[in-house]
């Protein structure tokens, strides 16, 4: 049961590894200060803030981001802290609010590591300030507990840390505000030559946030078509909830923890990897750049040791799965596998921008060829045009060379990383779906495709997003055709588009345990019987899908009044006063051919469910085209920016969070003739059966 904090109330805690979870709706910064037993602070050391953001047993995220979260390990804080404080500000220096009374009440949550909620707290109350003391741990005859804070300041961190009695607030709030405003430009600078030519393996920190919340996908409803939108929101993948390495604060290197400890945090460069501070990086050969993934870093979890044999000098190191850091193999794994794409995207935008130069530079020297009427015609205009052309494919073969040694190596890992993959992260023809049993926890993470790019198109990134679900999904039926031109009948598309959803329904009920998942379907015209045959035969479904309005109307009034129940009792703390017998799973609603059997009543709940929906453990899946939508004006704008867009075949409708890469998304069909989808529903509804 959560406990709900007002200011000034407090709770014990139970368990030593935790996470808090910020939720403020606008991009913030989330900070951290260690305390002794009075609450003082004796240096800039016992801060964790983007530009130094792990400190012993505790880690916080590199950037400003609607949503953060901050790992806590209690038994790994040194015997002087007694307090823990987290603070939240709104950046300063880039464009966005600059007080909390003009943004969305901040939320924060302290949770096990399994996602349960320990205790929780709204914070109220706050106008002009624009930095806070969101709550704190703080150690009592040796138990801890959390206390909700909620103290303002108008005057910001500077004012925050004054008042912690820190010589140097106002230098180390600079050096935060510098660095965060510096990560929010998402620039990615050319690295510093080094003669290490391998991309050298890191330990990840672990799982911190969330990777879901950022930007929605635009429809198709204009007649431009839709644009590049991130799955990830303005947030790394590497570690959820965290962007991209900042360049050095002032405080960017300082001593790890309590004075007398003489381990440094690493020193984050741009665009590079940041190499372990304890040991010095292993000379090996190769091309000038190196992009490593930053946040494969020391990080309390260590990893596990390599099953591979060391690598040989002068050689590339082997790959192996799990060697990222984690609480579990799965957390490693998936720790990896955004490593792997946040490596990709450098790489390709380190390639991109050596081909741009090359090609302005080449435009640049034939400009001045040009402009001498000398050298117009004649031997010498031919050679300076030769020169020029030479130069240029001198640079974009060596940038081709860089690019094919890094994908070479990422190839390596993928095809180590991709068969050691839990059922929740693998392909459908991942032979561990042939072991499948039906789980007994809710995994970190699922599988919603593959993520590629033009340089790359044999690689393949799996696109995971963190469980529970905080954004719907709209499986878009409505685009004519794909990349390659091999679908244009509408028909086939909708078939294959109701087909996509079914798939990653399957996958949903596969990776909750028996009785925690309920799906329900809509589909008013019946136009998706055929592709509901696998959830219908094996029963899974909640009930039988729902034709006509009469249907539509019915299903939607149960789930709105599901989710005002739950609203309620969670409101008014009081969550064990739900009515007996009352459905505590996860529910998912999946409507097909919206909008037809809908009215303007139903299509307000519909909405209500998508942005309420959530919070409250009910989610959204839509396959529907939003040109036909299209009558009911810009009322449903909001509607398909709260989804996460997804295709039935191969589109580049997705971008990441630094560069803006197009990347292709491929979905998690069935091979044909596959009856592994149909053996998975089949222990699904099996184990439901014994649940009840």
């Amino acid at each position: 049961m959560t406990a709900e904090l007002v200011r000034g109330q407090n709770h014990p805690l139970s368990q030593a590894r935790l996470e808090i979870r910020v939720s403020a709706g606008t991009p913030i910064v989330a900070a951290a200060t260690l305390g002794d037993e009075q609450g003082r602070i004796h240096g800039v050391e016992w801060v964790a803030h983007p530009g130094a953001p792990t400190l012993p047993g505790l880690e916080v995220s590199r950037q400003a981001a609607a949503d953060h979260r901050l790992a806590v390990d209690l038994d790994a804080m040194p015997e002087a802290v007694h307090r823990v404080s987290v603070l939240l500000a709104l950046p300063t220096g880039v464009a966005g609010p600059t007080r909390f009374g003009a943004v969305a009440t901040p939320f924060v949550a302290v949770t096990g590591l399994d996602g349960t909620e320990v205790a929780s707290y709204s914070i109220t109350g706050l106008e002009a300030e624009s930095a806070v003391v969101a709550l704190e741990l703080y150690r009592r005859q040796g138990a801890w507990k959390v206390r909700a804070i909620g103290q303002g300041y108008a005057g910001g961190l500077a004012d925050l840390f004054t008042d912690q009695g820190l010589p140097e607030a106002r230098q180390l709030a600079g050096g935060i505000n510098d660095a965060v405003a510096q990560g929010v430009a998402r620039s990615v600078p050319a690295p510093p030559p080094r003669p290490d030519g391998d991309r050298s393996r890191q330990a990840a920190a672990p799982a911190l946030g969330a990777d879901q919340g950022g930007p929605a996908p635009q429809g198709a409803a204009d007649p431009v078509p839709p644009q590049p939108t991130s799955p990830y929101g303005t947030q790394t993948p590497g570690v959820p909830g965290q962007s991209t390495p900042q360049p050095n604060s002032p405080y960017g290197t300082q001593p790890s923890g309590v004075p007398g400890q003489s381990a440094q945090q690493p020193s984050y460069q741009s665009g590079t990897g940041a190499t372990d501070p304890a040991q010095p990086s292993a000379p090996t050969s190769g091309g000038p750049i190196d992009y490593s993934h930053p946040r494969r870093q020391n990080a309390a979890p260590p990893p596990p040791p390599p099953t591979a044999p060391p690598a040989q000098p002068g050689q590339p190191a082997q790959p192996v799965a799990g060697d990222a850091t984690g609480w579990s193999m799965d957390e490693r794994l998936y720790n990896q596998v955004w490593g792997m794409f946040e490596d990709l995207a450098r790489t390709t935008a380190a390639y991109r921008s050596a081909v741009d130069f090359a090609d302005s530079r080449m435009e640049k020297e034939l400009d001045q060829v040009l402009s001498d009427p000398r050298s117009r015609i004649g031997g010498q205009g031919d050679a300076a045009r030769e020169a020029a052309q030479a130069k240029h494919a001198e640079l974009v073969n060596q940038a081709r060379a860089t690019l094919d040694r890094d994908l070479t190596q990422l190839t390596a890992e993928s095809e180590v990383v991709e068969p050691a993959l839990p059922a929740a992260y693998a392909r459908w023809d991942n032979p561990v779906w042939h072991g499948y049993r039906v789980p007994m926890e809710i995994p970190m993470a699922l599988r919603l495709g593959d993520l590629h790019l033009p340089e790359s198109a044999q690689l393949r990134i799996p696109m995971l997003v963190r469980l529970p679900l905080e954004r719907g999904l709209w499986i878009d039926s409505g685009r004519g055709g794909s990349l390659d031109g091999s679908f244009t009948d509408s028909h086939d598309l909708r078939r294959l588009a109701m087909e996509t959803a079914v798939a990653h329904t399957a996958r949903l009920l596969a990776v909750y345990p028996a009785g925690e998942f309920t799906v329900h379907v809509m589909d008013p015209a019946g136009s998706g019987a055929q592709a509901l045959v696998p959830l219908v035969q094996t029963g899974v479904l909640a009930a039988p899908p729902a034709v006509g309005a009469a249907g539509v109307a019915d299903v939607l009034a149960r789930l709105t009044q599901r989710v005002d129940l739950v609203q309620m009792a969670v409101r008014g703390g009081a969550p064990d006063s739900l009515p007996p017998g009352f459905d505590t799973s996860e529910q998912l609603l999946i409507v097909n051919d919206f909008p037809h059997g809908f009215d303007d009543r139903a299509v307000n709940q519909l909405r209500y469910l998508a942005d309420e929906g959530p919070a409250v453990g009910v989610h959204l899946m839509m396959v529907a085209d939003r040109e036909e939508a299209a009558a009911y004006g810009p009322l449903l704008d909001p509607l398909w920016r709260s989804l996460l867009r997804l295709t039935p075949v191969p589109d580049d409708h997705l971008a990441d969070p630094w560069v803006g890469h197009a990347w292709t998304y491929e979905p998690p069909l069935v091979p044909p003739g596959s009856q592994v989808l149909q053996q998975v529903l089949t222990q699904v509804a099996a184990a439901r059966a014994k649940y009840r």
